[in-house]
Formats: C-alpha cells, sequence, structure tokens
C-alpha cells in the first residue's frame, strides 16, 4: 500500500504539536514607512559576489564583445540609414556623396584610421564570431577544446581581417 518505505505506524500518528510559539507584532504601517523599511533590510544585505569570484575565460569575453559588436555596428548601421531616409522624406539634401565628402574633407587623419580600425576590426570579429556561430549550428566543436579553438582562431581571424580592412 505505501511505496515511500515508511512505516505505517508513522503514517497513521497524528502531529506533534510544538511547545513554543512564534512572537509576532504587527504594526500598521503606510507605504512610505514599508519602503524606509525595505531600504534599510536592503542595507544589511550582503552584495553579491557574482562575477567578481569567477576566473575571467575566453568564452565568455567573447560572447560580451560579440554582442557589444553587433550593437555598435547596428547602432551605427542604423544611424546612418535614418538620416539619409529622413533627408530623403523632408528634402534636407543629405546624400551618400555628400556625406563622404564631408568625412574626407572635415575629419583628420589620426580620427579617419580610427573609425576605419574601430570598424574593420569589429566587423571582422562580428564576422568571424558570427562563423563560429554557424559552426556550432551543425553540432560540430562544441567540446571545451573545440570551443576554445574556435575562439583563438576567431582572434586570428579578426587580428588579419581587420588589419586587411584598415589598410583598404
Amino acid at each position: 500500500m505505501f511505496a515511500l518505505g515508511l512505516n505505517r505506524s508513522v503514517v497513521w500518528s497524528k502531529p506533534v504539536r510544538a511547545a513554543s510559539r512564534r512572537l509576532l507584532s504587527t504594526a500598521k504601517t503606510t507605504v512610505s514607512e514599508e519602503e524606509q523599511i525595505l531600504v534599510a533590510q536592503r542595507k544589511n544585505r550582503p552584495v553579491s559576489p557574482h562575477l567578481t569570484i569567477y576566473q575571467p575565460q575566453l568564452t565568455w569575453y567573447l560572447s560580451s564583445m560579440h554582442r557589444v559588436s553587433g550593437v555598435m555596428l547596428g547602432g551605427v548601421f542604423y544611424a546612418v540609414t535614418i538620416a539619409l531616409g529622413v533627408s530623403t522624406v523632408f528634402g534636407l539634401g543629405l546624400t551618400s556623396d555628400k556625406l563622404a565628402d564631408w568625412y574626407h574633407n572635415k575629419v583628420p587623419k589620426w580620427m579617419d584610421y580610427t573609425v576605419k580600425g574601430g570598424a574593420a576590426y569589429l566587423f571582422a570579429f562580428h564576422f568571424g564570431n558570427g562563423i563560429r556561430h554557424l559552426i556550432w549550428d551543425t553540432g560540430k566543436e562544441l567540446t571545451i577544446k573545440g570551443v576554445y579553438r574556435t575562439g583563438y582562431a576567431v582572434l586570428a581571424l579578426t587580428a588579419v581581417a581587420g588589419t586587411y580592412l584598415l589598410a583598404l
């Protein structure tokens, strides 16, 4: 009847009542008082160590950089696209030719290399890491050794392809 391994006498015995009672009192408070109590309780809580207790690893650096590079490249793409679209709709005269002329005439060389280098290396990294994710989607290189091997391959591809794109 009982498959849990419990003794029949234990199952059918009456629950034992505790002799002690919790000493509890309630008080009527306002929302602001409750907020102050909550803030005081939070001050006494320890701060969670979260990332500080872990040893940094290649995998989370590459994952974070993949997200950051995607957001940055996407943000620049959308900003330029929206600017050109708004300019066309409202007749502001902004074209890709005028934008390129402004860039080549007004931006100093050091900033030109900084912008081109940033975009080149971000694009090369994001492209390489995207290929890495596509390889993972096929079910290959999913071991720890494979993950690190593809991670170092992405870094090597980023160095070579970013330098090539910067030199264009």
